[in-house]
């Protein structure tokens, strides 16, 4: 089997994995963990949505993470080499982050998305595609005009929680139409775990045969059935170098709950049981490919305790088997 010697991982806890907790999540907290998995050699951050709070209260402190983590002190020296993204799915956001941008400290990557499923895509932006498109022919010029980078997501490839199975060649055609409006990159979403290993490879062979250029594309992966690990090897194995992750596989549809009030949210959950959903696991992915010999440039320990302080963060066990069972030794123990 063939791997790539040396793939790029992107953390997306603060962002993809608090917004579907429930409790919110202090922004000491955030920028302590940012820092924190910065330090640990992530290059590739997703901070905050800085859309309307109102639906999503997590993200209420938008402004104020955005502020701490550039002012802060303990990273100053690797601010430079890291790239801080904000979700900005509509209009308002994307100005707003534009603002923040002339102003010194806003995002330096921006993500806007699309669903192959109307439905899914209506329910998450609340606009048709077709109007979605226009919007992002307009904004995306914007951003890129005031330095920043545009993340073109594409969502539901595999499969939509409304309306059921989807068309990986749509997904194809979505992704080939943000490179010829302007995205910087694109990010492949398994947005709620509906892949298998087989249609893993074959979405990404696709992907590489149509389209090329392996570094633009980012693979988004949930587990929640638990294939999450076995599609990220599919995804290796069809030559993919570009992963994100959450720790403890935490994330998914924002809550609709926060601190004991109900929330708009993105409306009622597509899951039976919420605390299943989540993306793959930072450490138990990190642990995997350090096992095989693919260079990542994250330092492993580090990572295993900040699994460890995510659940205290959290206030509840999470997914990852790693901080639980460590790493494999490297050496012989000498007993």
């Amino acid at each position: 089997m063939n791997y790539p010697p040396k793939i790029t991982v992107g953390d997306i806890t603060i962002r993809d994995g608090f917004q579907h907790e429930e409790k919110y999540i202090s922004a000491d907290a955030k920028v302590w963990l940012a820092e924190e998995l910065i330090l640990a050699g992530f290059r590739h951050l997703e901070v905050t949505n800085m859309g309307n709070p109102v639906g999503m209260p997590q993200f209420k402190d938008a402004d104020e993470v955005f502020k701490r983590i550039r002012s802060s002190k303990r990273i100053a020296h690797l601010l430079p080499e890291v790239t801080l993204t904000a979700v900005t799915i509509r209009e308002k956001a994307i100005e707003r982050a534009i603002r923040a941008r002339e102003e010194g400290w806003g995002p330096d990557r921006i993500l806007v998305m699309v669903s192959t499923s109307e439905s899914h895509h209506k329910k998450n932006s609340g606009l048709s595609l077709h109007d979605y498109w226009k919007m992002c022919e307009k904004y995306i010029p914007l951003a890129r005009e005031a330095g920043i980078k545009v993340n073109g997501t594409v969502s539901t490839i595999w499969g939509c929680p409304i309306e059921g199975p989807t068309e990986l060649n749509r997904a194809v055609e979505f992704t080939k139409r943000w490179f010829e409006i302007g995205a910087s990159d694109v990010e492949h979403a398994d947005h709620d775990g509906s892949a298998s290993p087989d249609r893993i490879f074959r979405y990404f062979s696709l992907i590489q045969d149509k389209i090329g250029n392996t570094e633009k594309h980012i693979v988004h992966l949930h587990t929640t059935r638990g294939w999450g690990l076995a599609n990220v090897l599919a995804a290796l194995q069809a030559g993919m170098t570009n992963f994100e992750a959450t720790l403890g596989g935490i994330g998914g549809q924002p809550a609709n709950f926060v601190d004991g009030v109900p929330v708009a949210g993105t409306g009622e959950y597509y899951y039976k049981d919420p605390n299943l959903t989540g993306l793959v696991s930072s450490e138990d992915m990190l642990v995997m490919m350090d096992e095989m010999g693919i260079e990542t440039g994250i330092d492993i320990d580090r990572l295993l305790e900040l699994g460890n302080m995510n659940e205290r963060i959290v206030g509840r066990t999470l997914r990852s088997e790693s901080i639980k069972s460590g790493r494999i030794p490297k050496n012989l123990s000498g007993r």
